[in-house]
């Protein structure tokens, strides 16, 4: 599937949302006259207790934070664009001759394409559990110390997830819930391609598919509501339990997020979000890879810490056929990145996902 494919279908879906949300003339003025309790069970969502309401959702880069009701499932389908381009170490950037002065192939740029299946069900109003499938495909270009360019490519299947959540507390506009989750090592740690060194190499490790580890994905999620404004925070981690079968684990990550949003009528939502990640170096080696040859075979080079912003918009269809459908859109920009690098830093990306519960 194409990049521009990918981007047409999830832009014909906003357009059937819009459609629905024109059609269906709902006020917000009408929305808030609407008894709380009925919009509840429209929308079947759990979280801060509030209407059914765009912003009710949590940016779409945040996992989590809003559970369907007790017997309800709620499916989801979400996409994912990462550009990054270039090279960086620590905070400064470096010139692809810099790199190529260190090794004899240089990364260029790469990009990262995932669309994730995703099915949520309501234990309770309070417990949920949440399972989810990602496809991948990963591109990723270099040049050689003889000017020669190449690119490598894989997909496949990536790491299934299964998260658990419970709200251990819910009212009064605000909500706090904790999860804990299992990443299971389904995505593959044995992508190849063909490069300048011969064909069918093992590639290094950012255009491996999976992890090959069992992770453990701890998390907190708070939310609160006042009048047509919405805030939140969240903070997790990805925890590797041990090393995979080619001797190495990736690096544990850590992340945080705050966001506000703005309710601008019943059916959109724009949002603000600031999120900073810490990702630790690989512990072990693959012994098929050469880190002498290119920085992504580097272990020690795939570490880093990078704060960035993310500015959101979301859609509901409060009323008719498609009542309770949530389409949300997302773009992230670094503001700040510190990589132990020569590593290729990131330039972009765009989220967009689409759920209902049922």
């Amino acid at each position: 599937m194409k990049l521009v494919d990918r981007f047409a279908a999830t832009t014909a879906l906003g357009l059937f949302v819009l459609a629905a949300t024109e059609l269906a003339g709902v006020s917000p003025a009408a929305a808030q006259s609407m008894p709380q309790q009925g919009m509840e069970n429209m929308d079947g969502m759990g979280g801060t207790g509030g209407m059914m309401r765009p912003d009710a959702a949590a940016p779409t880069g945040i996992v989590g934070g809003m559970n369907p009701r007790k017997g309800r499932l709620m499916p989801s389908i979400t996409y994912m664009h990462m550009s990054m381009e270039g090279n960086r170490d620590g905070t400064d950037g470096v010139s692809t001759s810099q790199v190529l002065a260190q090794f004899p192939v240089a990364p260029l740029s790469m990009d990262v394409d995932m669309l994730m299946a995703g099915l949520m069900y309501g234990v309770t109003d309070d417990i949920s559990v949440m399972a989810m499938v990602p496809y991948v495909w990963k591109s990723m270009d270099h040049v050689t110390g003889m000017g020669a360019r190449f690119t490598t490519k894989s997909q496949g299947i990536g790491d299934a997830r299964v998260i658990a959540g419970y709200d251990i507390y819910k009212g009064g506009g605000h909500s706090l819930e904790i999860s804990a989750g299992l990443s299971l090592p389904t995505g593959s740690t044995d992508e190849r391609d063909d490069t300048p060194a011969g064909p069918n190499q093992v590639l290094p490790y950012p255009m491996q598919i999976g992890s090959g580890t069992f992770d453990l994905l701890p998390g907190i999620t708070y939310m609160g509501q006042g009048g047509d404004w919405s805030w939140g925070g969240q903070a997790g981690a990805t925890l590797r339990l041990g090393e995979n079968d080619d001797d190495y684990a990736f690096g544990n990550v850590y992340g945080a997020s705050i966001w506000g949003a703005r309710r601008w009528t019943d059916w959109v939502s724009s949002s603000v979000r600031l999120s900073g990640e810490v990702t630790e170096d690989i512990d072990g080696a693959d012994p098929r890879l050469n880190p002498l040859v290119v920085p992504t075979a580097d272990p020690d080079l795939r570490g880093g810490k990078v704060l960035s912003l993310g500015l959101g918009l979301n859609f509901l269809v409060p009323r008719g056929p498609a009542m309770g459908t949530r389409l949300s859109v997302e773009g992230v920009v670094p503001l700040v990145q510190n990589l132990d690098g020569p590593q290729v830093e990131r330039d972009y990306m765009v989220l967009m996902s689409l759920r209902k519960a049922f």
